[in-house]
C-alpha cells in the first residue's frame, strides 16, 4: 500500500495522515470548498476538492472520492469517523473498484449497523443483554404489551439509531403511545427506517466500552476499556483509560464478551463493542461501532498501540504482532472534547472565527485538532474544534494535567467546552469515579459553572491588580485582604 485517501476532513483525517507518513504511506485529502486551507488538506501529499461546502455535495459523494482514487492511483481508503466510514454500500463500492477499504468487512459493517440484528448476530456467544425485544414493533397496542411485561421505565430506541435519534424513556403506560409515536417518526426523519424496539432502561448506568482489534488470520484481541458516562444529549464530551470502577476479573469478562460480538461477524480491524454496565456491575451489551471510535487516543496512551497503524497494517493482509497476554494498562488517560458549543448556555453551537487559538503543550499532553488561529468554524459539520488528550501514571495525575492544559488552552471567538472540561475535573462525583450518564442532569447546570468560574476570575483580577502595581514600581502594597484566593494559591 503506497497511497491512501482519508475520506474525511479536521483533526481525525490529519490524525490518521501522520500516521500514514511515519509508515512512508503517501496521503491524498479530499476536501469541500469551505475546507479548502484546512491544515489537512496542505499536509496531505496531494489533495482533491469533492464539491461545495454542504457534506452531501462533498464528504458523503462516494462517486466523486472513487473519481478522485482512480486519478491518483490510490490504493487504499480510510474512512476516519462519521461520513461514510459505516456505509456498507461505499465499502461495496470500494472493494468493486478494487480499492482496499481500511477498515471491516460489509458483513461486520451491515450486521452491527441494525441494533436489532446486532443482537440477534451476538446471541449464539451467551453476551448479557439488556431485557427486551428482539424484533421490531409496529403495532402500539402489542408493543404497550410487551412494555408491561418488561416493566417500567422502558426505552424505544430506533434500530437503525444512534447518538439519541429515534430514542424515548418511557416511565408509565399513560405516555407509552405518544412516545412511540415520537420514535418511529424520528427514526423515520433521520435513518430513513422506522424499526424500534424496546428494552429495559438501565436507570443509573454507566458507558464502558471495549477496543477490539482483529485480523484476517482469526487473531482478536481487546486493548481494555474506556469510560464515557460523561455525556450531554447522548454524545460523550469526557472520556478516560480505563476505567475507575472496573477490577480485572469483570475487565476479562467484558474483554472477552467484546472479543465475542467481534468473532460473531467476522470483524476485521479496529473496532469498538459498547456496554451499559449498572449499580451492581452487571454489564450489558448495547452496539458495536466499526470503525475507529473519537476517542482512541486514550487507548493508545495506555497501552502504547497506534490503532491507525495497526488498521493499516491489517488492511494489507498482516497478522497482528502481539497477543492478549503482551497487552497491559499503564497509567492513565483522559480526553476531553473541545466543542464549539457554550458551556454556559446548556451547549448551543457557537460560531465564529478563531481570533486567539494556543495550544496547550507539556508532557503527557496530546492535542489532536484540524484548525488554527485566524480560521472560521463551519456551521456545515460536527461542531468538535480538538480532542484534549493527557496522560499520567495515575488517574489524579492526568487530571491534574487536564486543568493545566484547560488553563494554557487560549481560544477565543467562539464559547467552547473547556470550561465544562474544568467543571468536571474539580467535581467531586467525578474526582471519586461515582459517575453515570447522568451526570450533567444531576450536577450541571448553566449556572453551576458560572458559579464555579466568578471565584477563578476574582483571583485572576486580583493577581493582575498586583502584578500591574509592581510593573509601576509601587512602594505601597495593594490592599488585598490576607485571606486572598490568589495570594494562598501555589503560583
Amino acid at each position: 500500500m503506497k497511497k491512501v485517501l482519508v475520506a474525511n476532513r479536521g483533526e481525525i483525517a490529519l490524525r490518521i495522515m501522520r500516521t500514514l507518513r511515519k509508515m512512508g504511506i503517501q496521503s491524498v485529502a479530499v476536501y469541500s470548498e469551505v475546507d479548502r486551507l484546512a491544515p489537512h488538506v496542505r499536509f496531505a501529499d496531494e489533495a482533491v476538492c469533492l464539491g461545495p461546502a454542504a457534506s452531501s455535495e462533498s464528504y458523503l459523494r462516494a462517486d466523486k472520492i472513487l473519481e478522485a482514487c482512480k486519478k491518483l492511483n490510490v490504493d487504499g481508503i480510510h474512512p476516519g469517523y462519521g461520513f461514510l466510514s459505516e456505509n456498507a454500500t461505499f465499502a461495496q463500492q470500494v472493494a468493486d473498484a478494487g480499492i482496499t477499504f481500511i477498515g471491516p468487512g460489509i458483513k461486520a459493517i451491515t450486521l452491527m449497523g441494525s441494533k436489532l440484528a446486532s443482537k440477534e448476530t451476538v446471541a449464539a456467544y451467551d453476551i448479557p443483554m439488556v431485557p427486551g425485544t428482539d424484533h421490531a414493533i409496529t403495532d402500539i397496542p402489542a408493543a404497550k404489551t410487551i412494555a408491561e411485561g418488561i416493566g417500567y421505565p422502558i426505552l424505544i430506541k430506533a434500530s437503525a439509531g444512534g447518538g439519541g435519534k429515534g430514542m424515548r424513556v418511557v416511565s408509565s403506560a399513560d405516555e407509552f403511545e405518544e412516545q412511540m409515536k415520537r420514535a418511529v417518526s424520528e427514526a423515520e426523519s433521520s435513518f430513513g427506517d422506522g424499526s424500534v424496539f424496546i428494552e429495559k432502561y438501565v436507570t443509573s448506568p454507566r458507558h464502558i466500552e471495549i477496543q477490539v482489534l482483529a485480523d484476517t488470520h482469526g487473531n482478536i484481541v481487546h486493548l481494555f476499556e474506556r469510560e464515557c458516562s460523561i455525556q450531554r444529549r447522548h454524545q460523550k464530551v469526557v472520556e478516560e483509560a480505563p476505567s475507575a470502577v472496573l477490577t480485572p476479573e469483570l475487565r476479562a469478562r467484558m474483554g472477552k464478551s467484546a472479543v465475542d460480538v467481534a468473532r460473531s461477524c467476522d470483524y476485521v480491524g479496529a473496532g469498538t463493542v459498547e456496554f451499559l454496565l449498572d449499580d451492581d456491575h452487571n454489564y450489558y451489551f448495547l452496539e458495536m461501532n466499526t470503525r475507529l471510535q473519537v476517542e482512541h487516543p486514550v487507548t493508545e496512551l495506555i497501552t502504547g498501540v497506534d490503532l491507525v497503524e495497526q488498521q493499516v497494517q491489517v488492511a494489507r493482509g498482516e497478522a497482528l504482532s502481539f497477543t492478549q497476554e503482551d497487552l497491559t494498562i499503564t497509567g492513565h488517560a483522559l480526553e476531553l472534547r473541545v466543542y464549539a458549543e457554550d458551556s454556559y448556555n446548556n451547549f448551543l453551537p457557537s460560531t465564529g472565527t478563531l481570533s486567539r487559538y494556543i495550544r496547550p503543550v507539556g508532557e503527557g499532553i496530546r492535542v489532536d485538532d484540524g484548525f488554527e488561529e485566524g480560521m472560521e468554524i463551519p456551521i456545515y459539520y460536527d461542531p468538535m474544534i480538538a480532542k484534549l488528550i493527557t496522560y499520567g501514571s495515575n488517574r489524579n495525575e492526568a487530571m491534574s494535567k487536564m486543568l493545566k492544559a484547560i488553563e494554557d488552552y487560549k481560544i477565543e471567538g467562539v464559547e467552547t467546552t473547556l470550561p465544562f472540561g474544568r467543571f468536571v475535573m474539580h467535581n467531586e462525583a467525578f474526582q471519586t469515579g461515582q459517575i453515570d450518564t447522568h451526570f450533567v442532569k444531576k450536577y450541571y447546570s448553566d449556572e453551576d459553572v458560572k458559579n464555579f468560574e466568578e471565584p477563578e476570575a476574582e483571583i485572576a483580577a486580583q493577581l493582575a491588580t498586583w502584578l500591574l502595581e509592581q510593573r509601576k514600581g509601587a512602594f505601597h502594597p495593594v490592599d488585598v485582604p490576607a485571606s486572598s484566593a490568589w495570594k494562598n494559591r501555589d503560583l
